[in-house]
């Protein structure tokens, strides 16, 4: 009997979220604060060194004053949300998105803070190097008042300065300026908007001492931040410039919008994609997937995250992933549904079986996105935070979204003896009572036996490595500058480029290139290289020519030898942890030589990209780490899929005997699965191919590697990590004449069979 309140609270659940997608989505986007790639604006990494020979050691308070004073400077700038952070090896990250004049902010950020005390007709009296430095603090008076301590080299030169302040300046004043600058003059109704200001304390008598307390109505607040101030202004260090990289705006639009078109274009192929193979599921994993996406959205602009280009591609990218908790769980209700349950009892059975192999894939996935988040730096580390949230919310919306909208309407018994819209066909259907589950089921590959060459497979593979590693010896990878560091240009125009006229502009100013590419759809940008990083003058010499001659902005890539040889070590490190906590939680969850072949096969999916790209001669960047890592935290999936089918079979079977039982497990195991694996991989092969061709050019290397990773798993996730674990448990039984399945369960049944 079919139950319509369930079917009318399935319709007015998609209302709600109609309704609220559509009357929010607008306010949610312009809520979102935009990368510096995608609005236009600068990035830069100094490295804090002791300015002078007798300067002390660059400390932690050192670095903090430092950023103190350069948000002081930035606040100048007008820039609205400015991004200043403290990195390890004495290093600040400055960067100021949407900012209309670079060339003024980076000459402005580079110079040291300079600490001035002028009487108020602008006469200097003293300077930083007065100061004491790190001695200015925040304190209270008598009346419990805040004030500011700080504390002077030579009391009696203070003394020297009170008194010519007191005999001849106006008031009385001693006026305190950060990064004065000589055509600038005290104005008593001015001083407040001028951001040079800091303070202008009144003198009452002369002060023959190196303790001086400044007082005035200050907050507790303020004077803490002009105490920072004054020992930002008394540091003798030195900001040296060891990476950057500034975006034009009118690339940074232009990458944002051929970017989102081409997440669209990858969002609706998946809904057809959906539509055809799986009918009603289908269609609710769609609207699933327009929430996912809501939802992510949503979340990036609550928590105040930055989205850069390499964000919506993570984004993107988490679309495809999103869809494969849905194409796991509608498999497994298709196998129920066939060997004869009912509609309910298959929703039942297929959603509480998938949720182990679900939960699985997402972990080991969040795990190699973690590690990226923690090794990676600036844009690669908002692609990782992108790609964690899309994880965890896909999760939420796939496993309990989806069977929520899809238990409505089996619940309400509409799909009762419908089989047809689990695009499931009548004639394929068993009967239960003949004793039929799922991993008994026949499937279209039942002639595949994927264990008969398995050492011809394996051996293929070993030859690519070999074959491979000879290409990486004699041809080297093409590394981009933010291995070999360089300075890489990249430049917009209005109308089509030529190799020879870019030759020309850049003969002109005297920086000639010989490697100039043409990029974009219309060859209207173009990338120049250069081996060595350029100077601040480079920088701007290069920017203002040819954003006379072009209209826009140039978008310029400097790394130091320093910078590009820790980015390498750091993605080796990353892939190494990766691999390491992957075998751990594999070991955990199934068994230590699973775990061994998984990581096997991870590794030599990152391996074949390396060949690819270095037999192209295809420049690796920053980026390219990132998508290794992204296949090798994705193509575990399939194997998670694949090993969780083969231990289902082995607690059916409860021990294997011999290596015939062994062998059953694996090639069941891999025919049932090898549908969904291939679906799951085709749907995020959806979007990075979407990315390649309809995506900003800036991420096409990274969109390449990405398939050629994913492409690569396809193979290795058939025909090499079970056939290595099969390998690994032939031994175990020669070496013990038995071989006992992994974390077994008790089933009441002792009638259990394997019919093939």
């Amino acid at each position: 009997m079919m139950k319509r309140g369930k079917l009318v609270s399935f319709f007015i659940l998609i209302a709600v979220f109609t309704a609220l997608i559509s009357f929010t989505v607008k306010p949610v986007l312009n809520n979102i604060n935009l990368g510096l790639d995608l609005q236009g604006g600068f990035e830069v990494l100094y490295e804090v060194k002791p300015a002078g020979e007798n300067a002390e050691k660059v400390t932690s308070e050192t670095l903090k004053s430092t950023v103190v004073a350069l948000d002081k400077r930035i606040n100048a700038l007008g820039v609205a949300e400015p991004s200043i952070t403290i990195e390890s090896g004495n290093r600040i990250r400055v960067q100021l998105a949407g900012v209309k004049d670079q060339d003024e902010a980076r000459e402005m950020l580079s110079t040291t803070a300079q600490l001035s005390f002028r009487d108020a007709n602008d006469k200097l009296m003293m300077d930083g190097r007065d100061l004491v430095q790190g001695a200015a603090k925040q304190s209270f008076d008598q009346q419990n008042q805040p004030v500011v301590t700080l504390k002077l080299k030579d009391s009696q030169k203070f003394a020297d300065v009170t008194k010519k302040i007191l005999a001849e300046a106006p008031n009385n004043q001693l006026v305190i300026w950060l990064d004065h600058k000589d055509n600038q003059k005290f104005l008593t109704e001015s001083k407040k908007e001028n951001p040079a200001f800091l303070s202008a304390p009144n003198v009452s008598q002369v002060l023959n001492t190196n303790q001086v307390e400044i007082s005035g109505s200050f907050t507790v607040a303020e004077a803490n931040n002009l105490a920072e101030l004054l020992n930002a202004g008394a540091l003798p260090v030195k900001l040296t410039e060891v990476y950057s990289t500034s975006v034009g705006a009118a690339f940074g639009q232009s990458a944002l919008q051929d970017t989102m078109l081409a997440g669209l274009i990858g969002l609706l192929a998946i809904f057809v994609f959906m539509l055809i193979f799986y009918r009603l599921p289908g269609l609710i994993a769609s609207v699933t997937l327009s929430i996912y996406t809501y939802i992510v959205l949503l979340i990036v602009s609550l928590v105040g995250a930055t989205m850069t280009l390499p964000g919506i591609a993570g984004l993107i990218l988490g679309i495809g992933m999103a869809v494969d908790a849905n194409i796991i769980t509608y498999e497994r209700i298709k196998e129920e549904i066939r060997v004869g349950r009912t509609i309910k009892k298959a929703f039942i059975e297929g959603s509480k079986e998938s949720f182990r192999t679900i939960l699985d894939a997402n972990l080991t996935t969040i795990i190699v996105a973690g590690v990226l988040f923690v090794f990676g730096t600036s844009s690669i580390r908002g692609f990782a935070l992108i790609l964690i949230i899309s994880i965890l919310v896909s999760f939420i919306t796939a496993v309990y979204g989806s069977r929520i909208m899809l238990g409505l309407i089996v619940n309400s018994g509409f799909l009762d003896n419908r089989p047809g819209w689990f695009a499931v066909k009548r004639k394929s259907i068993h009967n239960i009572s003949e004793g039929y589950e799922s991993y008994k089921l026949a499937t279209n590959f039942d002639n595949i036996d994927f264990l008969k060459h398995r050492k011809v497979y394996l051996s293929i593979f070993a030859g690519i490595v070999i074959a491979g590693i000879i290409c990486l010896a004699t041809l080297k990878m093409n590394l981009g500058i933010d291995f070999s560091s360089g300075t890489r240009a990249e430049l917009t125009a209005d109308k089509t480029l030529t190799a020879a006229k870019i030759t020309k502009e850049l003969d002109q100013i005297g920086m000639p290139s010989n490697d100039i590419v043409l990029t974009g759809k219309d060859q209207k940008s173009a990338v120049v290289s250069y081996k060595g990083a350029f100077s601040q003058d480079e920088i701007k010499k290069f920017n203002n020519h040819f954003k006379k001659e072009y209209g826009h902005e140039s978008s310029i890539n400097t790394v130091t030898p320093t910078v590009g040889q820790e980015l390498a070590k750091n993605g080796f490190f990353a892939l190494i942890i990766a691999s390491l906590l992957i075998i751990v939680y594999i070991g955990f969850r199934f068994e230590l030589k699973m775990a061994v072949s998984a990581v096997i096969s991870l590794l030599f999916d990152g391996f074949v990209i390396f060949v690819v790209f270095s037999i192209f001669k295809i420049q690796v960047d920053l980026t390219f780490i990132a998508a290794v890592l992204t296949v090798i935290g994705y193509s575990i999936n399939d194997t998670i899929v694949t090993a969780d089918r083969v231990r289902e079979i082995g607690q059916k079977l409860r021990v294997y005997k011999n290596k015939e039982d062994l062998a059953v497990a694996v090639n069941q195991g891999l025919r049932q699965t090898l549908t969904r694996s291939l679906a799951t991989v085709f749907t995020v092969l959806i979007t990075v191919t979407a990315l390649m061709i309809f995506g900003s050019h800036s991420i096409w290397e990274f969109s390449l590697a990405l398939m050629i990773g994913l492409v690569s798993s396809i193979f290795t996730s058939m025909f090499m990590v079970m056939q290595m674990w099969y390998g690994f448990k032939v031994r175990e039984l020669n070496k013990h004449g038995e071989i006992k399945t992994v974390k077994e369960k008790k089933y009441k049944s002792k009638k259990d069979k394997l019919v093939v």
